[in-house]
């Protein structure tokens, strides 16, 4: 992994930080790479059991590199070693793989977001289960300022935060849109005067939780972005039927009867 993404564990919590201040941790392919290696690491690490997701400096991420966009006007790919138009990561390409990827760990993922969180940088953000920010933070759906659309899976995650008119509205206009705007608008969790310190006290609350109990919920909440209903109660009976009995349900009762910390075992 580059020095662009410094990923840092405590107390089963990782904590994944872009890391290029100096440009407002803009995304440039040493940054997406660097993003999905982080993903990978995470994926692969059973122990860790949530995610906090932050920018270095003084902002969260302020979207594609400028040097890259104007690189594309010029006919240079966005991002020279990846193809976009192939769908290499599942369902998505190599772009929208940063996003989804967050959205695909077994584990809860919060956005701590200060600053600005533009284009790809406000995208990132969504890929979050929960999006803690500071309330001075600006933020915009800003492709068509540059001429594009939102392509980092934007389109198909706001859908699902926001009313259609509000989505429709700060995509075409690319207008930036302050925090209280946001929380109005669904896509704030909280305004937090430290929305990192914040990220980290609610992570470290579901670290706590039974993590069999936690991963079976978000592979519900996830599934139910997509599914009928019948399918969604038929998952729920199938996830709780996996649960009831097993060690970490039998812990999560005795360690509240006996007001205790859990000890919880992992498979």
């Amino acid at each position: 992994m580059t020095d662009r993404v410094r990923v840092s564990v405590e107390h089963d919590v990782a904590h994944v930080r872009l890391n290029r201040p100096d440009k407002m941790n803009a995304l440039d392919p040493a940054m997406f790479e660097a993003l999905a290696e982080a993903g990978a690491d995470l994926r692969d690490s059973p122990d860790i059991r949530a995610v906090v997701l932050s920018g270095e400096g003084g902002a969260f991420c302020a979207g594609l590199d400028v040097e890259r966009l104007l690189a594309a006007a010029s006919g240079e790919p966005l991002l020279p070693s990846a193809d976009l138009t192939r769908r290499t990561h599942g369902i998505a390409n190599f772009a929208q793989h940063i996003v989804w990827l967050w959205r695909e760990l077994a584990v809860p993922v919060i956005a701590a977001v200060h600053g600005v969180a533009f284009g790809g940088g406000f995208q990132l953000a969504l890929g979050a289960d929960l999006r803690y920010l500071a309330p001075d933070t600006k933020l915009a759906v800003i492709e068509t300022k540059w001429g594009l659309v939102p392509d980092m899976c934007g389109t198909q995650l706001m859908r699902h935060l926001a009313r259609e008119d509000v989505v429709r509205e700060l995509t075409y206009t690319g207008r930036v849109f302050s925090a209280d705007e946001a929380l109005a608008y669904g896509f704030a969790t909280r305004l937090v005067d430290d929305p990192v310190a914040a990220a980290l006290v609610t992570a470290r609350d579901i670290a706590g939780r039974s993590p069999d109990a936690i991963r079976a919920a978000k592979r519900l909440l996830n599934l139910s972005a997509t599914c009928e209903v019948a399918s969604g109660l038929a998952a729920e009976t199938s996830e709780q039927a996996m649960l009831l009995g097993t060690p970490n349900h039998i812990e999560a009762v005795r360690s509240n009867l006996e007001s205790r910390t859990p000890q919880w075992s992992y498979t």
